[in-house]
């Protein structure tokens, strides 16, 4: 079914009211250290966020969950992992958000006072395998049609069942060509038995149409790791066997940035993959940050710490402000039930399996 998408009007809280029009400015306070933020700190949402200084309210545009404030010299907003303070950064203060001490946080920004929020959070309790996710998928395509035709960034947190099934493997590689991603984030198993399935035919050592189990199977995706560790990078090995199917071979291909972050059970790892947890992070920030959509995929954690770090908004280069979307798909009813409280118009979660979700928007968006 095809629809018409219109992205949702951004309204900026009535600052002449009294409650902003007799606020106090924030008050701030260095940072005593490195990596410490000081008493009383204000912890960021996933929310806009404006915060009263020198008589003027500003919105603080880059921001995350759980982080600080810092108000720089030149009044620039930017908001801190508290790792990442420095000592005599003048941190935000305050623990209310209504006014009271020259913070508000702005939960419905993509909704007219005058309409009711029909798709608050709240609603959204309880979804399940017997939910009907039909408008789900329809809303989908037609925002990913949307952010194709308007340049939008759309970033996939993927878990590795996609590269044990023939068909997801097929259908993620062809909405990559197809234009339909722009960041992938996953962990060094979706790379390995993604790339297993592209020289091998095998996912463990299954093969990932018949699923029947090869001899000596249990070696394959050890040997694509040494493979490709002896090429030094994945697109080396890509290069050096020829490799010409599977979701990162198109990432490589189109050009499309990848993170890959490790876990203290990781074989190899591949030579991408970040080691150290922080350096991780950082990188995924980093193309979160530019992420208009984000699609989290059968990994609980992957999807948690991405969830964390996104916000329900992006500021754009024009200074227009237009929402994030977050979906969250899983066969679990916990993974996608556990960021499933993330505000208006701006998460949506599916249960059943990322092989038939996968296969499903691709043969919608006409990619297969």
């Amino acid at each position: 079914m095809l629809m018409s998408f219109e992205m949702p009007k951004y309204h900026h809280p009535d600052f002449t009211r009294p409650e902003f029009v007799n606020a106090p400015d924030v008050t701030v306070a260095p940072a005593p250290k490195d990596g410490v933020a000081p008493e009383n700190y204000h912890s960021t949402s996933m929310y806009p966020e404006y915060f009263k200084v020198g008589g003027q309210w500003i919105l603080a545009e880059e921001s995350r969950m759980d982080s600080s404030v810092v108000l720089c010299g030149d009044g620039h907003l930017e908001v801190v992992e508290n790792r990442n303070i420095r000592q005599g950064d003048q941190v935000i203060l305050g623990r209310t958000e209504k006014c009271e001490e020259g913070i508000y946080m702005h939960c419905r920004g993509f909704v007219d006072d005058s309409q009711e929020l029909e798709d608050q959070f709240v609603f959204r309790q309880g979804r399940s395998r017997e939910t009907s996710y039909a408008r789900d998928y329809d809303r989908l395509m037609d925002l990913l049609r949307y952010e194709k035709a308007n340049g939008g960034n759309v970033v996939w947190v993927m878990g590795p069942a996609f590269a044990f099934d023939y068909d997801a493997r097929r259908a993620m590689e062809a909405l990559v060509d197809a234009g339909y991603a722009q960041g992938l984030l996953a962990g060094n198993a979706l790379a390995t038995h993604d790339l297993e399935g592209a020289l091998l035919g095998t996912a463990l050592g299954q093969d990932i149409y018949t699923q029947k189990s090869q001899p000596n199977g249990h070696y394959n995706h050890l040997d694509v790791i040494n493979k490709v560790r002896r090429s030094g990078s994945i697109a080396g090995f890509i290069r050096d066997y020829n490799i010409d199917n599977g979701i990162m071979y198109s990432c490589v291909k189109n050009q499309v940035p990848f993170v890959l972050t490790g876990s203290i059970r990781d074989d190899g790892p591949l030579p991408e993959v970040y080691g150290d947890v922080y350096e991780g992070a950082a990188a995924m920030r980093g193309l979160v940050k530019k992420a208009t959509t984000v699609i989290c995929l059968a990994t609980m954690l992957h999807t948690i710490a991405t969830g964390n770090m996104t916000p329900s908004f992006r500021v754009l280069p024009d200074g227009t402000i237009r929402p994030v979307y977050l979906y969250t798909v899983d066969a679990d009813e916990f993974v996608v039930n556990k960021l499933l409280d993330r505000g208006s118009l701006s998460a949506t979660t599916i249960v059943t399996n990322v092989q038939d979700f996968i296969t499903i928007v691709a043969k919608g968006l006409d990619v297969i």
